[in-house]
């Protein structure tokens, strides 16, 4: 997969220190060598006919502009630096961008790519084509096609997701948003059966959302024929907010937790935790839709407005 170095004119002084790596031809040539294979700096400077400190001195340029990868290793004498290629493409945006106009990007997580779960029966997966495993098993939801999961349910407990932030720790994050298709989880199906939803984010409480009911009483727009009458169909599409005040489920505040209390970082994933809490007044259980079944086309997404 191409390695691409983004730089654009609002971040003047990243793209003077790459204009001035790239404006030596010797390094230029450096970067040549790097094509296919790492060397050290003694190897890049007999490669090139020059003396050892220059090679030194041009790898340090190309190094302070996120140029290249350096790594320390021992030598026969002390030790030496190891020199590898860092990006394929180097992409100059040279166009405005607007202060005043928000930018978003999302992630649609299947909802079977949980990373950690804890269920009990009622329970089960299924994909648009069959059941996964032979329901009412918290050990299906280990198996291997759970990737394929469009509806699961489980009676109590939850499912965890690792989302990537992939905005860089200079980007002021405005808001963060979820939304997923969620009911209630009842055998068959019960109109009138309440559960407690909770969302969790980095293992802070942002909220509970009530549904009322595990809805069947209608099969859901998207559900593929096989999967029969007089079970789960569909269910409500739940928005949960995290802004810089606090959080709302559905634009209803639901908790103080803001974004700075979520502590987020590029470096690692984000947590989102859906479920119901064991003290909670309506352990419900729950459902969740994956875009090819219930009523909405979607996944679980998880959006960064910045």
């Amino acid at each position: 997969m191409a390695k691409i170095l983004e730089l654009n004119a609002e971040d003047e002084e990243k793209l003077c220190s790459v204009g001035t790596a790239l404006s030596s031809p010797a390094r230029i040539q450096i970067l040549k060598l790097l094509y296919y294979n790492s060397y050290n700096v003694k190897e890049i400077a007999e490669k090139l006919h020059i003396p050892a400190s220059t090679a030194a001195l041009h790898i340090r340029t190309l190094e302070a502009a996120d140029i290249i990868n350096t790594k320390i290793q021992p030598g026969s004498r002390g030790s030496m630096k190891l020199c590898s290629r860092k990006h394929d493409f180097i992409n100059i945006h040279l166009s405005g961008n607007d202060p005043n106009i928000n930018k978003i990007k999302s992630i649609s997580m299947p909802i079977g790519c949980y990373t950690d779960c804890l269920t009990s029966p009622t329970c089960g997966l299924a994909s648009s084509t069959k059941m996964i495993g032979y329901g009412d098993s918290p050990n299906d939801f280990y198996l291997p096609g759970r990737i394929n999961a469009q509806i699961l349910w489980t009676s109590s407990g939850y499912v965890e997701y690792k989302f990537p932030n992939f905005l860089s720790a200079s980007i002021a994050l405005k808001r963060l948003i979820l939304s997923f298709e969620v009911c209630s989880e009842a055998p068959n199906y019960k109109e009138n059966w309440c559960s407690d939803i909770t969302v969790w984010m980095n293992g802070l409480d942002c909220g509970t959302w009530r549904s009322a009911g595990d809805y069947g009483a209608r099969r859901g727009r998207l559900n593929p024929e096989w999967w029969g009458n007089g079970v789960t169909q569909y269910g409500k599409l739940m928005t949960l907010e995290v802004t810089p005040e606090g959080t709302l489920i559905n634009s209803n505040p639901s908790s103080a937790v803001s974004l700075r209390d979520l502590h987020l970082s590029n470096e690692t994933p984000i947590a989102i935790r859906i479920g119901n809490k064991p003290g909670a007044e309506h352990v419900g259980g729950f459902n969740i839709f994956g875009k090819q079944f219930g009523d909405f086309e979607q996944d679980i997404i998880l959006s960064m407005i910045y």
